[in-house]
C-alpha cells in the first residue's frame, strides 16, 4: 500500500485482489468512523449539550414557578389539618390568601411544560431535538446499509433488521407511516412519545423520530460488536475472531504452558484464595500497629498516610548538577546521525516498500532529515537544502514515501531498545521487566474523523491519544495512536503486546482512571501483573472468597468472589486469553465484546471476578508497603519526564497535529517515538561515560542516588534554529569529548 499507483498496476492478479480487498477494509472503516463521529459528536453530543443549555436558560423560570406552587402545597397540607369538617371553599380561600388563583394557573402551566411527564426517562427531551436533526444523516442512511454488508448476534438482529428497512422510509415516497410498517418492540422509554402520535398527513408514526430511535440503537450495538462488519478491520466480529477448531487445538498446548494456566482451575483457585485469605488476615493484624501507614475508620474504609517526596540529599544534587555540565552539547540532527553510526542496524531497518536496502548515497542523512522534520513538527522545508543532494526535497519525499512508516520506525527501535539496556547506567535505573503505560494528548486542529472534543485536553479542538509504553530504563516500548480521550485501558493490554522490541514487561503500571475489574483478570491471566496507581484509596472495595472473620478488614472485604462462575466460564476464558496472547484478536476488541453499554456479559463477569483476587491483592500491598507504593509512583514519575521531553522536542505548530489521517498520525508519531529512544540511548551512553570518569576520579557515587538520575535530561540538546546534517567527528575514539564541569556555562551567563 506504500508503493505508487504505477507499481500497483504491475501487480498479477492474485494482488491486486488483495490490494482491493485491503482498501474495501480501510474504506469500511473509514465509513464507520465517520457515522461513529455523526452520531456521538455532531448528533448526540450537541442534543446533549443544547439540552443542557435550554435546561440552564429555564432554570431561573422553572424555579420561580416551582416556589409558587410549593407555596400553595404548603397551605394546602397545613390546612388540610384542621379534620374532616373543612370545606373546599375555605381551603382555596386559604390558598388564595397566600397565592392568587390567576398566578396558580399559570405556575402550573409552565412547570407541566418545561417538566417532562412522570413516566418520561431524563432522555426525553434530547432525544426530541435528535429527532429534530435527521438532515444531517438522512443521506447516509440511505445508502449505508446497501453498501457495506453487516452481520449481526442475537442481540444485534432486530436492530439491523430495522436499519435495512430505514431506506424505504426515507425515499421520499413514503408519506404516511404507520405502526405495521416499523418494528415496534425497538420503540422504548421517552421513544414512544415521540414516535407514537397522529401527523396531519395520517401517520401514526412520527418518521424522522423512529429513524433516530433506529440509529442510536444500531450505533449503540455496532459498538459492542453486536453488530459487526466483516469487511472491517475495526468494527469485525470478535467472534470470529477467536481461535477454534484445529487452529485452537494446535496454539492451547504451548499457550497455556507459557501462560502457566491449568486446563482444570480447581487448584489453581484454591491457590489464589488461600493467598488472599492469608493476606487478609495480615493485614487486618498490623493495620493501626506503630510503623504502619494504614489505619481502618468506624466504615471499613482504608486509609493511607499520603506519600512524603524523598529528600533530596546535597550529594544526590551535586551529582546530577556535575553530570548534567559533562554531557556534551549537541543540536538533534547531530544526534540521529551519532546513534545511526553507533547502531548500524538502526539504519538497516528502513528499508523499501519492497524489502530492498537502499543504495543511495549519504542515505542516513537523508533519513536523519525526514525524522528531524516530522519529530520536531516543523515541515520538511527548514531541513531541505538546496545543492546538497541528501537533502533536495525530491530525495526526502522519495525517501519518506518510499522508506519510512510506522512499520519501519518499529524495526528500528527495535535495536534501539537492545543497546540502551546493555549500558551499565541503564542496569541500574531498573531490570527492564517493569513498564508504564500512560497517554500523551495532542490537539488536531484540522477537520478529522479519527479526532474526538475533551475540553480538558483539547480546549475548543478536538485530538488524539498517544498510549505509549516505557520500562523502567526509560526507553520506549511501544505505543498506539488512539481518537480522542477513550479510556486507556481499552488499548493498554494491545499496547503490552505490540512492543516494538525487548523482553515482555512482567508488571504493568497505569494511572489511577485506567483500571477495572476486567483488566485486572486480563492482565494476570496472559501472565503480567498489574499495578495501578490508587488516589482513592477510601472508596476502593475489597473482595473476599472464605466466609471468614478479617476484623476491621471484615467491611473492606465485603464484596464476594464466585469461584463457581469462573470455573463454568473457565473454558471460554482460556480461548479469549490465548486468542489475545497469540495474536488472534485484539484485546480491545474482547473488552468491547465481554461488556454491555458499561455492564460486564457473564464471561465479562466471570473474568471480572477472577481479577477481583488481584485487585484484592493490590490495594493490601498498595496501602501497607511504602516501597511498593514508591516504585509505581517512580516508573510513572519516569513516564511524566519522558512526555515533558516530547514536549521539548515537538515543538513546531505549538505541538499540534496537522495529520488529517490515522495513517499519517500513526506516522508522525512513530517518528517522535523513534527520536525519543535516540535521545534516550545517546544520554544513557554519556551519561554512563560521565559516570566512569567521576568514579576513576575517586568522585563519591552512592547507588541510591545513581537510581535518582534521569535518562530525560535535555538542556544540552537544541531543537530550535538551522539544522545542520553533517556528519559529526568524533575523533579516534568514535565518541564525543565530555565537558568540564567545573568550568563556567557561558550559555547560563549570558541568560
Amino acid at each position: 500500500m506504500q508503493a505508487t499507483a504505477t507499481a500497483l498496476r504491475r501487480h498479477g492478479p492474485s494482488r491486486q485482489l488483495a490490494t482491493v480487498i485491503y482498501l474495501e477494509g480501510k474504506a469500511v472503516d473509514d465509513c464507520l468512523e465517520m457515522l461513529d463521529l455523526l452520531v456521538t459528536i455532531e448528533l448526540v453530543g450537541k442534543a446533549e449539550t443544547a439540552t443542557d443549555k435550554e435546561r440552564v436558560r429555564q432554570h431561573p423560570k422553572l424555579a420561580k414557578h416551582s416556589a409558587t406552587l410549593a407555596a400553595a402545597v404548603e397551605t394546602l397540607l397545613k390546612v388540610t389539618e384542621y379534620g374532616e369538617e373543612l370545606r373546599l371553599d375555605q381551603v382555596w380561600e386559604a390558598i388564595d390568601a397566600i397565592v392568587p388563583r390567576r398566578e396558580l394557573r399559570k405556575a402550573v402551566a409552565a412547570v407541566t411544560e418545561m417538566v417532562p411527564p412522570p413516566d418520561a426517562d431524563a432522555d426525553g427531551e434530547m432525544r426530541a431535538l435528535l429527532a429534530s436533526r435527521i438532515a444531517t444523516v438522512s443521506g447516509f442512511l440511505k445508502t449505508l446499509t446497501t453498501v457495506i454488508e453487516f452481520g449481526a448476534n442475537a442481540e444485534g438482529t432486530r436492530a439491523l433488521a430495522a436499519m435495512k428497512q430505514l431506506p424505504r422510509l426515507l425515499d421520499g415516497r413514503k408519506k404516511k407511516v404507520t405502526e405495521a410498517d416499523i418494528d415496534p418492540e425497538l420503540v422504548t422509554g421517552s421513544w414512544k412519545r415521540l414516535v407514537f402520535k397522529s401527523l396531519p398527513n395520517g401517520s401514526t408514526v412520527d418518521k424522522n423520530a423512529y429513524t433516530m430511535c433506529v440509529l442510536t440503537q444500531f450505533h449503540r450495538h455496532l459498538k459492542r460488536r453486536d453488530v459487526y462488519a466483516e469487511a472491517s478491520a475495526r468494527w469485525r466480529d470478535p467472534c470470529g475472531q477467536l481461535l477454534d477448531g484445529a487452529k485452537w487445538e494446535a496454539a492451547k498446548g504451548p499457550a497455556l504452558v507459557d501462560l502457566q494456566l491449568p486446563e482444570d482451575p480447581g487448584r489453581l483457585l484454591a491457590e489464589h484464595a488461600l493467598v488472599l485469605h492469608l493476606a487478609l488476615n495480615d493485614v487486618a493484624g498490623r493495620a493501626g500497629q506503630d510503623g504502619v501507614d494504614v489505619s481502618v475508620d468506624g466504615e471499613g474504609r482504608l486509609h493511607v498516610a499520603k506519600l512524603a517526596a524523598l529528600p533530596e540529599p546535597p550529594s544526590l544534587i551535586d551529582l546530577r548538577k556535575r553530570v548534567l555540565a559533562m554531557l556534551p552539547r549537541v543540536d538533534l540532527p547531530e544526534l540521529l546521525l551519532e546513534v545511526m553510526g553507533r547502531v548500524p542496524e538502526f539504519e538497516a531497518a528502513f528499508t523499501s516498500v519492497a524489502g530492498g536496502v537502499s543504495k543511495l548515497a549519504d542515505f542516513r542523512v537523508s533519513v536523519a532529515a525526514c525524522l528531524t522534520a516530522q519529530a520536531l513538527n516543523i515541515g520538511y522545508t527548514p531541513v531541505v537544502k538546496a545543492g546538497t543532494p541528501a537533502l533536495e526535497r525530491g530525495r526526502l519525499s522519495h525517501v519518506v514515501q518510499n522508506y519510512l512508516s510506522a512499520e519501519t520506525y518499529t524495526l528500528a527501535n527495535g535495536p534501539l531498545i537492545d543497546e540502551q539496556g546493555k549500558i551499565g547506567f541503564a542496569q541500574v535505573l531498573g531490570g527492564g521487566l517493569v513498564a508504564a503505560i500512560d497517554g500523551m494528548r495532542f490537539v488536531v486542529p484540522v477537520p478529522s474523523i479519527y479526532t474526538r472534543p475533551n475540553k480538558k485536553f483539547f480546549g475548543r479542538s478536538r485530538g488524539v491519544t498517544w498510549l505509549n509504553m516505557i520500562n523502567d530504563r526509560g526507553v520506549g516500548l511501544g505505543a498506539k495512536v488512539v481518537t480522542g480521550t477513550v479510556r486507556d485501558s481499552l488499548h493498554m493490554i494491545d499496547v503490552a503486546f505490540r512492543r516494538d522490541g525487548g523482553p515482555r514487561p512482567e508488571v504493568l503500571v497505569t494511572d489511577t482512571g485506567s483500571y477495572s475489574d476486567v483488566v485486572f483478570g486480563l492482565v494476570h491471566l496472559l501472565g503480567m501483573q498489574y499495578r495501578p496507581a490508587l488516589a482513592d484509596i477510601p472508596d476502593q472495595k475489597g473482595w473476599r472468597i472464605q466466609d471468614a472473620d478479617y476484623g476491621s478488614l471484615s467491611r473492606f472485604a465485603r464484596g464476594k468472589i464466585d469461584l463457581e462462575k469462573i470455573k463454568r466460564h473457565w473454558g471460554d476464558i482460556l480461548r479469549v486469553v490465548v486468542s489475545i496472547y497469540t495474536g488472534e484478536i485484539r484485546a480491545y476488541d474482547v473488552m468491547r465484546m465481554i461488556q454491555r453499554d458499561g455492564n460486564p456479559t457473564p464471561l465479562g463477569e466471570a473474568i471480572a471476578h477472577y481479577g477481583r483476587i488481584f485487585k484484592t491483592l493490590h490495594i493490601l500491598t498498595y496501602v501497607v508497603e511504602e516501597p511498593y507504593r514508591r516504585d509505581i509512583k517512580g516508573v510513572r514519575n519516569l513516564q511524566e519526564s519522558r512526555h515533558a521531553l516530547a514536549g521539548k522536542i515537538f515543538h513546531g505548530r505549538k505541538g499540534e497535529i496537522y495529520q488529517r489521517y490515522y495513517k499519517g498520525m500513526e506516522d508522525q508519531l512513530g517518528a517522535l517515538g523513534l527520536v525519543l529512544n535516540c535521545v534516550t540511548l545517546w544520554n544513557t551512553f554519556y551519561m554512563d561515560r560521565a559516570l566512569d570518569q567521576l568514579k576513576a576520579e575517586a568522585y563519591p557515587l552512592a547507588e541510591e542516588d545513581l537510581a535518582r538520575l534521569s535518562p530525560f535530561v535535555r538542556q544540552h540538546i537544541n531543537v530550535i534554529g538551522t539544522y545542520s546534517f553533517a556528519q559529526p567527528d568524533l575523533g579516534p575514539a568514535g565518541v564525543r569529548q565530555l565537558r568540564n564541569p567545573d568550568e563556567p556555562d557561558w550559555e547560563v551567563d549570558i541568560l
